[in-house]
C-alpha cells in the first residue's frame, strides 16, 4: 500500500469523541506491524467507548529511555455533512484538489502519525539505538487528553523528550497555551417546567424562532470566527427579561467556535426569574472578563491575550448545559487564573447555576536553549524550513508529557488558522513529505 492510500483509509476510518479509537487503532497497529514494528495496545473504556493507544517500537522490550514521537488519532466531531463541500458532504471521503488532501484529520493530526511511521522505517530498526524511538498514537486529545494521562500512569514510556504532532505548517512550536474547560448548567425553575409541558400538549404555538450563523474555527483563535452563541446571546440581552425560552441550541462542542445556533422563545409574562434572565447575567460576566483579559498580553502568542469561547449550548429537560473553554498564555498565574474561574462560580450561585471546571491543563514553554529546540531549529534550517521557534494558542499533550519532566516540542504538516476544526480541512501532500523528511532527521539526529 502506498503512502496516499493509507492517507485515504485512515481518514475514512471515525474515530470522532463518540466513536472512539478502537476501529483505527486496529488499522494503525496491523500498518505498523507490515513494516515490521513491535507493537502495543494499550486499551481502555472512557465513559462507555473503547479507546486505544497504539505504541510502536523498533525494539521489543521497552527501553530504560527513549525518544517520544506522538500524535493523536482521534478527531473532533464532524458538524453538519452537506458542509463539507470539498469531500461530497463526507468528512471520511479524502478527496485530493490541487495537491491537498481534504477530510476531517488530514491536519488534525491523523496524518503526521503516518509521517513519523514512514520516517520510522526510512531509518530502519536494526540500528545501535542511542536513545530509541517510540511512537505513540493517542486517543482523547479533543476530549480532555485521556489517553497521554493514561500512557503516563500506566508507565507505558520512558521519555526523555518528546516529539509532539500539532498542525504548525512546518514550524517548530516550543511554548504554548493552557486550557480550562468550563461546563455550566442552568436549571429551569419550576414554574417553566410546568409551562413548558403545559405548552407542549397545545395543538398551536405562539412561539418565535431565529437561527444564527457564524464562522466556525478554533477555540484557540476566537478571532478567525464568528460565534452564532454569542449572536444568540447578544440577542436575548436585547429581549424582555420576561421571555420565555423553549429551546437553546448552539455548536458541536466546547473546544470550536460554533457557526450555528438556534433560538425558540416564548413571550409569556409572569415567570418569576425566568432562565432568559440567568443566562444573560452569567453572558454579562463573560463579556466583563474578556475585557481584563486584554489587560494580560503575551506578545510571544497570537492571540496575545487569554480567550474565551462558549462553543456548546444545548437544552435538556430540566435544564440549560453551557460548556466553554478558555485558553491561558503561560504569563498567567494560579492565582489569576482561580479569581477568574471563582468569578464565574459566584455569578452562577447567584443566578441558581451549577458551574464546574470539567478539564484544567497548565502551559508549557520549553526554553529556546534546550537541546531538543535547538537540535531541531538545526535540521529546520537544514531543511531550508523556517528555523525560529513560534507558540501556540491551543493545548496539547505538551502540556501532560511536560508535567512529569520531558523536554517537549510541537510540529507538524497543514495550517492551523482557518484550516483545522473547519469543513475545508486539508494539508498539502508536499508538506506531507517535508514532514516525513524532518522527522527522518531528527530520528537520526537524537536516536541513532
Amino acid at each position: 500500500m502506498d503512502f496516499i492510500e493509507a492517507c485515504r483509509q485512515l481518514i475514512a476510518i471515525d474515530s470522532t469523541p463518540s466513536n472512539g479509537t478502537k476501529e483505527l487503532s486496529k488499522w494503525v497497529a496491523a500498518f505498523a506491524r507490515q513494516k515490521g514494528f513491535h507493537v502495543e495496545e494499550q486499551e481502555e473504556i472512557v465513559g462507555d467507548v473503547s479507546q486505544v493507544n497504539v505504541i510502536v517500537r523498533p525494539v521489543s522490550e521497552r527501553p530504560e529511555v527513549e525518544f517520544l514521537l506522538q500524535t493523536h488519532l482521534d478527531t473532533v466531531d464532524p458538524g453538519p455533512y452537506p458542509l463539507w463541500t470539498e469531500t461530497d458532504a463526507n468528512p471520511f471521503d479524502a478527496h485530493i484538489i490541487d495537491g491537498k488532501i481534504y477530510g476531517l484529520g488530514a491536519a488534525d493530526v491523523k496524518l503526521d502519525f503516518l509521517c513519523k511511521l514512514e520516517a520510522m522505517a526510512a531509518v530502519g530498526k536494526d540500528r545501535a539505538w542511542r536513545l530509541p524511538p517510540v511512537l505513540v498514537g493517542t486517543f482523547g486529545e479533543e476530549s480532555g487528553m485521556q489517553g497521554a494521562l493514561k500512557l503516563i500512569r500506566k508507565n507505558k514510556i520512558s521519555a526523555r523528550m518528546a516529539l509532539i504532532g500539532e498542525p504548525s505548517d512546518l514550524h517548530l512550536i516550543n511554548a504554548a497555551k493552557g486550557f480550562a474547560s468550563v461546563e455550566i448548567r442552568v436549571p429551569f425553575s419550576e414554574q417553566e417546567k410546568g409551562y413548558r409541558e403545559e405548552h407542549n400538549l397545545r395543538e398551536s404555538t405562539s412561539t418565535q424562532s431565529k437561527l444564527f450563523r457564524g464562522k466556525a474555527a478554533h477555540s484557540s483563535t476566537p478571532h478567525l470566527g464568528e460565534s452564532a452563541i454569542s449572536k444568540m446571546f447578544e440577542s436575548l440581552l436585547m429581549l424582555p427579561d420576561s421571555v420565555n425560552v423553549m429551546e437553546m441550541d448552539g455548536g458541536i462542542n466546547g473546544n470550536t467556535v460554533p457557526s450555528n445556533a438556534f433560538l425558540e422563545i416564548d413571550m409569556v409574562t409572569g415567570i418569576e426569574k425566568p432562565i432568559s434572565k440567568r443566562i444573560a447575567n452569567i453572558y454579562k460576566l463573560t463579556k466583563v472578563l474578556e475585557q481584563e483579559f486584554l489587560k494580560y498580553s503575551d506578545p510571544e502568542f497570537i492571540p496575545s491575550s487569554p480567550t474565551l469561547n462558549i462553543g456548546l449550548v444545548r437544552t435538556n429537560e430540566s435544564e440549560i448545559q453551557i460548556s466553554g473553554t478558555c485558553r491561558i498564555p503561560p504569563n498567567i498565574s494560579q492565582e489569576i487564573y482561580e479569581s477568574w474561574m471563582e468569578r464565574l462560580r459566584q455569578v452562577c450561585i447567584e443566578n441558581d447555576a451549577e458551574f464546574r471546571v470539567n478539564d484544567y491543563k497548565k502551559p508549557f514553554r520549553t526554553e529556546v536553549q534546550s537541546i531538543l529546540v535547538k537540535g531541531c531549529l538545526d535540521e529546520l534550517r537544514a531543511m531550508g524550513l523556517p528555523d525560529r521557534p513560534i507558540t501556540q494558542p491551543s493545548t496539547n499533550e505538551a502540556s501532560i508529557f511536560s508535567r512529569v519532566g520531558i523536554d517537549c516540542v510541537c510540529f507538524g504538516p497543514g495550517k492551523r488558522e482557518g484550516n483545522v476544526h473547519t469543513p475545508q480541512e486539508h494539508v498539502s501532500l508536499e508538506d506531507l513529505e517535508k514532514a516525513k523528511e524532518f522527522y527522518k532527521r531528527i530520528i537520526e539526529r537524537f536516536c541513532v
